[in-house]
């Protein structure tokens, strides 16, 4: 199994803006590769992808020097400047299991952040690359995404969260509309995941998801859907181990065969990891 969406952040050393709300007060803490290790074994998860919290260089980095001393973590979503002139260098300039890019598009301003001129010129040298690149996008934001994925049909992106439906308000449009005109696009992967912390984090059950989840599944079928489990922030609505039985329940109608690609070969075609499915 591979979890490939998980983070690891310490307060005390750097400075998370999206961690200033006091409902985060539960998870504003350090987690580190140990605490990993531990829900990870646990659960059964061989494998993880760390993703970027922050815009920051210096993380990035740093997670490429964890990933490359921690067999468990053999991917890292980092970050980099797409708007840079040089963002092919900077690019070319990180070493270590670097398997993609994101950034906070969800936080953009502007909907359309995604078809700037100079948001399409590095998503294009994210694709020379070699790397895929991480949409974090809400609904609003989900038309701008489509014309990114059209624009750039070479270039694999992996929709983040399920783009986050509001399953508490249970808005169903334009987030279903958004997600299987994605889903249409070959070159286009999602993760299920978050979508414990999009539900009431106090009386969610599995039940409260399932229409959302098989929406996504049939959207992009099991080959382009990946799990994932959003760690730590997970915990504000339920235990990690929590987190992976229910997409095992959610999953139970597959068959073993795309069981094994949901858990398994999706992340590691998606993000090129190493070893296992061919």
């Amino acid at each position: 199994m591979i979890d490939a969406h998980h983070h690891l952040w310490d307060p005390s050393r750097r400075r998370y803006p999206w961690l200033a709300d006091a409902a985060l007060d539960p998870i504003r803490r350090p987690y580190t590769v140990d605490d990993l290790r531990a829900v990870t074994g646990a659960a059964g998860v061989r494998e993880t992808v760390l993703v970027q919290t922050i815009s920051s260089d210096e993380e990035t980095r740093e997670f490429l020097a964890t990933a490359s001393a921690e067999p468990l973590i053999t991917g890292v979503v980092g970050w980099v400047e797409l708007t840079a002139p040089d963002v092919a260098d900077r690019l070319a300039a990180l070493s270590g299991p670097l398997v993609g890019i994101r950034h906070q598009v969800q936080d953009e301003p502007d909907p359309s952040w995604l078809t700037r001129p100079e948001v399409l010129r590095g998503l294009a040298a994210v694709g020379e690359a070699g790397l895929a690149y991480d949409l974090l996008v809400k609904p609003p934001q989900l038309d701008a995404a489509l014309a990114a994925a059209k624009a750039l049909p070479d270039q694999v992106f992996v929709l983040d969260h399920a783009a986050k439906p509001p399953i508490t308000s249970g808005e169903w449009q334009p987030w279903a509309d958004g997600v299987a005109a994605l889903g249409a696009l070959e070159n286009v992967y999602c993760k299920l995941s978050g979508l414990v912390t999009e539900a009431d984090w106090a009386e969610w059950k599995v039940g409260h998801l399932t229409r959302w989840t098989e929406h996504v599944l049939e959207s992009f079928g099991a080959s382009r859907l990946m799990f994932g489990s959003d760690w730590p922030v997970c915990e504000l609505a339920a235990a990690y181990e929590v987190v992976v039985d229910t997409a095992v329940s959610l999953t139970s109608s597959l068959s073993d065969a795309e069981r094994l690609e949901f858990f398994e070969g999706t992340a590691r075609r998606a993000y090129r990891l190493v070893g296992g499915l061919a």
